[in-house]
């Protein structure tokens, strides 16, 4: 793929998780996060490619050149390969002229360094200071540096120096020297001279790093044992192996840093040299020159394989250097310098603003106060967002490649009210589950219990009629007079409990109408039939308790909740009803002093025929027709009890809530008021 026209680095989303690593380390900011996922913008990319580097995942992807170097390789013309300086740090454990020679087995007709490009560009640049004083100037030998100050301080282009990178130089030696026909391949530890490639066809063909250098060699199967020896062509360097150090260029150009007067400069790293334009451009800086390397040195650059310490490859180089220096033939390398002096190295550079709009402060104000910071406190700056300040981060989101969800602090308080919601939605569907199981349950209950009240009805009906007929007969013989009585007492609570089961069965439709419930408490308490030491108290709260409902049944369920609390309390004791409401529901409480429900019993007081009386003392059907009346009012019934003295004192409380208003449709005609 050509270079310039595919993004130079892209995301493998399916790697990505979202780190926001790539964010923290893009000097241009030129990481979109959209929908979690992080993407390259194209457009604002350098190439520095730390992303890259800084991406544990192996999410990023730099462009591959390898198809188009083979197929350079595989054609008719000749290829020279245009070697980086930064050779030796890559291939170190390899003598320079087996290198050469696995180079050449690969396909290369020639072998070049760089370096000799880098010695007439020094040349240029002493030049260009001799012949403009008091001008100042920034290095244009780093492509990454160069379209960052296009991009993003487009006042500084001026002052970019016309001068090509020691990759364009020495294609342009190579083609002086070996002819116009031959192909140029720059190998070396720079993602960024891919993108320069692709804007400079005319002297160069393809840019490789060293990483997928090595993998043409094994994809080839060359190695040290199957490759000759063979020598790099000339022309031969002199100093220019020194560039891809820090303050290598003004070392080669003999253009030392005088701390006196402070004419050169030189900056490296990704936050070193943007502060350096940054103070360049506030006119900070008086220096005449200013070196700048987007990494910290070439020999760091991410398309280097080895993971050695930047001292030790400082070391390596500094070795290869030394050697090349003082075995070079100085006349050899003068002759060279005196034919190529004369060459065309010059440069344009044009601006290409990227800089993006500053948002006004209502702008950042409303997208901090929607991530909870309103006060200067809230802005914690923890930088997990990528970004190194909270300003920032919102500045980020205006411009539309930044997401508030980024925000550690923020998400994480989202999630706490997330899942405050989901425990309250789910104990919402556990009480409506528990409510359908119960329903469920009655529904069933209710067929079986109408199905066995409609065939006991006659038959006990039968019995209560001969019973009473035997009573009626037997008056002169007292023993079977009171066996006959038995058995119409027994009877007769036999048709109660059938009579029970049919209203249990029953589905009877409440009829509404607007009824004080408070009044309706009242009047039951006036014709209520208690045991003998029970004792009823009314208590209405304040405010209007009146609400749609079926007064009847209401009764029966207080009726059914008052015999409950008078049957267990034996001995006699306080019985209280409180009318009151509660928001837009009319409510009813009957508390007792009585013995309370034990913990394990309170989930089936509302089952049919579960009940704790002694035998023959309850049918265990009150509770269960009062839930369905209740539920039918779309009401509910809660109880709470204490069986423990020990914990204080024992009681149970049934309260009932209804609803207000009654729904459109429950209430037949006639039934509203």
């Amino acid at each position: 793929m050509e270079p310039g026209k595919e993004p130079l680095v892209r995301t493998i989303k399916e790697r990505c998780k979202a780190c926001y690593t790539c964010v923290r380390g893009c000097p241009a900011k030129a990481i979109r996060i959209s929908g979690g996922q992080a993407e390259v913008i194209k457009e604002r990319c350098i190439g520095c490619a730390n992303c890259v580097l800084m991406c544990s995942r192996g999410a990023k992807a730099t462009l591959d050149s390898k198809p188009a170097v083979k197929a350079l390789l595989a054609g008719p013309a000749p290829v020279a390969a245009a070697l980086a300086p930064s050779f030796p740090v890559e291939f170190g454990g390899l003598a320079p002229r087996r290198f050469a020679g696995m180079l050449k087995a690969l396909g290369f007709k020639y072998v070049c360094e760089v370096a000799f490009g880098a010695d007439m560009v020094s040349l240029q640049y002493r030049r260009l200071l001799a012949d403009n004083p008091g001008r100042k100037y920034i290095s244009t030998a780093c492509p990454a540096v160069v379209s960052y100050v296009q991009k993003f301080h487009p006042a500084l282009v001026k002052d970019l120096a016309p001068v090509v990178s020691p990759m364009v130089a020495e294609a342009r030696v190579i083609h002086a020297t070996y002819g116009p026909d031959v192909k140029v391949v720059f190998i070396g530890p720079c993602v960024a001279k891919k993108g320069e490639t692709g804007r400079a066809r005319a002297d160069i063909d393809e840019s490789l790093t060293f990483v997928e250098l090595r993998e043409l060699f094994k994809e080839a199967g060359i190695d040290r044992s199957s490759a000759k020896d063979a020598r790099f062509d000339p022309p031969h360097p002199a100093k220019g192996v020194l560039y891809p150090m820090g303050g290598g260029l003004l070392s080669s150009a003999e253009l030392e840093a005088d701390l006196m007067s402070g004419r050169f400069m030189s900056a490296e790293g990704l936050d070193g040299f943007a502060e350096a334009l940054r103070n360049m451009e506030r006119g900070d800086i008086d220096a005449d020159f200013l070196d700048l390397l987007c990494c910290d040195g070439c020999i760091m650059g991410p398309g280097v394989s080895v993971k050695s310490s930047k001292h030790a490859r400082e070391a390596a180089l500094r070795r290869y250097a030394r050697e090349s220096y003082f075995s070079m033939r100085v006349s050899e390398w003068e002759e060279s310098v005196r034919r190529c002096r004369g060459m065309d190295y010059s440069a344009a550079f044009e601006p290409e603003d990227r800089r993006m709009k500053t948002p006004t402060k209502e702008e950042l104000k409303a997208v901090l106060e929607k991530m909870g910071k309103t006060k200067p406190e809230d802005e914690l700056n923890c930088g997990a967002c990528g970004y190194t300040t909270c300003v920032e981060h919102a500045t980020a989101i205006v411009r539309g490649i930044a997401e508030s969800e980024m925000c550690l602090p923020y998400t994480i308080d989202r999630l706490k009210v997330t899942a405050e919601e989901l425990t309250l939605s789910y104990n919402q569907l556990a009480k409506t589950k528990q409510a359908l199981a119960q329903s469920e349950k009655l529904a069933g209950m209710g067929q079986v219990a109408a199905g066995v009240a409609h065939e006991l009805n006659n038959p006990l009906g039968v019995v209560l009629l001969y019973a009473h007929l035997l009573s009626e007969r037997c008056r002169s013989d007292p023993g079977l007079k009171a066996d006959a009585e038995m058995i119409t007492e027994q009877a007769d609570r036999c048709k109660k409990i059938v009579a029970g089961l049919l209203n249990f069965a029953r589905k009877n439709k409440p009829s509404f109408r607007a009824t004080d419930l408070g009044r309706l408490v009242e009047s039951y308490a006036g014709t209520a039939l208690l045991p003998d030491g029970a004792e009823l108290s009314v208590e209405r709260g304040e405010g209007g308790v009146t609400g749609e409902m079926d007064p009847d049944q209401i009764v029966q369920v207080l009726s059914n909740l008052v015999t409950n609390a008078a049957e267990a309390m034996p001995s006699g004791g306080a019985i209280k009803v409180r009318a009151f409401a509660e928001g837009d529901a009319v409510c009813f409480s009957v508390a007792d002093a009585g013995c309370g429900i034990r913990p394990e019993n309170i989930k089936k007081v509302f089952e049919p025929f579960f009940t704790t009386k002694q035998i023959g003392k309850g049918t265990g059907l009150g509770l269960a027709v009062s839930y369905g009346i209740v539920k039918a009012h779309r009401g509910a019934i809660t109880v709470a009890s204490n069986a423990d003295p020990a914990a204080g004192p024992t009681g149970t409380t049934f309260t009932v809530r209804l609803p207000r208003t009654a729904r459109e449709g429950d209430a037949g005609p006639g039934n509203r008021p």
